[in-house]
């Protein structure tokens, strides 16, 4: 089997970062399959990036619903026919504008997940298996989601190298963010890369030693 492949763009006002998950690729006339995790915005490039790669998503995954994580959520959604998924405390939140920050962008959006995941679920996308982990603290509906054969973490913004994610902005906690990185994501293995909602890529292992919580 060949070797999972993620690949980044960083888009929006706040850098997001945008993944593009795959195994293999495709022909134009036969894509391969791929997932996108929070589409920041510009909805037309990313939908021209995976075209350039001959992928074609089948799902598109929420870490959680802040403004610049889901702004070209619909269009992906519409145009690939991919149904998004989000932590099933999340749905509040992706609805309601005001919570969601869509206005800060000056353009206000609400948002309905295609299925509400619980925590330990698991999805099969991109011949892998991924484990859905609840971590509020972020937002009260943040999932991090694990691929522990590929060693793989995607960690939204929960957890950043060497930091973790905000807790003033609606629904945060900051008691509960300790608790999801400290009880269930430094519980991983300590070689498990880890691709966060913004800035570089990390490991659990470093993270454990040098992360500011």
């Amino acid at each position: 089997m060949e070797r999972l492949k993620i690949a980044g763009v960083v888009l929006g006002m706040l850098e997001t970062n945008c993944y593009i998950i795959y195994r293999e690729k495709g022909t134009e006339e036969k894509p391969g399959a791929c997932f996108v995790v929070d589409p920041a915005d510009n909805a037309p490039f990313l939908i021209k990036k995976c075209r350039e790669m001959c992928l074609k998503p089948e799902a598109i995954l929420l870490t959680h619903g802040h403004f610049d994580h889901i702004m070209a959520a619909e269009d992906i959604r519409r145009t690939f026919h991919a149904p998004i998924y989000a932590g099933e405390k999340e749905q509040a939140l992706l609805e309601d504008p005001a919570l969601n920050l869509t206005g800060m962008t000056g353009e206000t959006m609400s948002l309905e997940a295609d299925r509400l995941l619980r925590d330990g679920e698991t999805l099969h996308l991109a011949d892998a298996v991924w484990r859905v982990i609840f971590t509020p603290g972020h937002t009260e509906g943040s999932v991090c989601y694990y691929d522990e054969a590929d060693a793989v973490l995607i960690s939204g913004d929960t957890l950043f190298c060497e930091s973790v994610g905000r807790t003033d902005l609606p629904t945060g906690n900051s008691e509960k963010l300790f608790v999801s990185v400290s009880e269930k994501l430094f519980a991983l293995p300590e070689d498990t890369e880890v691709y966060p909602g913004h800035g570089e890529s990390t490991t659990i292992g470093h993270e454990k030693e040098y992360n500011i919580i």
